[in-house]
C-alpha cells in the first residue's frame, strides 16, 4: 500500500465524512433544534467528528485490504427530533442533508475534472468524487441509524415507524453483515459507477 495514497484517501474522507455530519446538525438547527450546534458539532475541526470504528479502523481495513469501496462515518451529530418545528418532516431533510452534501462534493470537483483543473491533481479529484459518491449512496441505504432511515421514519405511519426505529440497536450489526457477505459491495458499486458516469469521470 502507498503510504502517500493512503495519506490523500484519509484526509478526503476525513473532510468528506465531516462535512456530512455538520450538514446534519446545520440542517437541524435551521429547522429549529440548537442541539448539536451547543455540543459544539458545527465545526470543521476533525476530532469532535471522529467515530474510532466507523472514522478509523473500518475505512483503514476497507484501503488495505483494497477493497473496491472505502466508506464509514463520523459520530452522528446529536439531533432531537422533538424540538424540530414538524419533527416527522423535518427529520426527512434532516437525514438528507449529508448525502446532499456528499454529492454536492462530487459534483463540484467533477467541474474540475472536466474543466481538467490543476491537471497534477486530477486523480485526486476523481478518488474525492468516488468517496463522496459512496458516502451518499451507503448512508441512503434504509437501515438504521443510517441516513436513509431517517427518509423511511418520515414517511411511515406512526406505529410501523416505532417498530422500525429499534432496528437501529442492531444496525451495526446488520452493515457488518451485509458488508462481510459482499451484499453492500454489490448494490453500492454498481449505483457509484452509474452517477460517476452521469457527471463524466
Amino acid at each position: 500500500m502507498n503510504v502517500y495514497y493512503f495519506i490523500i484517501v484519509a484526509v478526503i474522507f476525513f473532510f468528506s465524512v465531516i462535512l456530512h455530519e455538520i450538514a446534519h446538525g446545520w440542517v437541524a438547527y435551521r429547522l429549529g433544534d440548537p442541539t448539536a450546534k451547543n455540543a459544539g458539532r458545527l465545526t470543521l475541526n476533525p476530532f469532535p467528528h471522529i467515530d474510532l470504528i466507523g472514522t478509523v479502523l473500518l475505512p483503514m481495513i476497507l484501503v488495505f485490504s483494497r477493497s473496491p469501496i472505502v466508506f464509514g462515518w463520523a459520530k452522528p451529530v446529536p439531533v432531537n427530533f422533538a424540538l424540530l418545528g414538524h419533527p416527522k418532516r423535518d427529520m426527512i431533510w434532516v437525514g438528507l442533508a449529508g448525502p446532499f452534501v456528499n454529492i454536492f462534493l462530487a459534483l463540484a470537483l467533477s467541474v474540475f475534472v472536466q474543466m481538467n483543473i490543476l491537471a497534477s491533481a486530477q486523480p485526486f479529484f476523481k478518488i474525492g468524487i468516488l468517496i463522496n459518491l459512496i458516502l451518499a449512496v451507503f448512508n441512503l441505504i434504509p437501515i438504521p441509524p443510517l441516513d436513509g432511515s431517517r427518509l423511511v421514519l418520515g414517511i411511515l405511519p406512526y406505529k410501523i415507524a416505532r417498530w422500525y426505529a429499534k432496528l437501529e440497536r442492531y444496525g451495526i450489526v446488520i452493515i457488518f453483515l451485509l458488508l462481510y457477505f459482499g451484499v453492500l459491495d454489490g448494490v453500492i458499486w454498481p449505483i457509484v459507477r452509474l452517477l460517476s458516469h452521469y457527471i463524466g469521470i
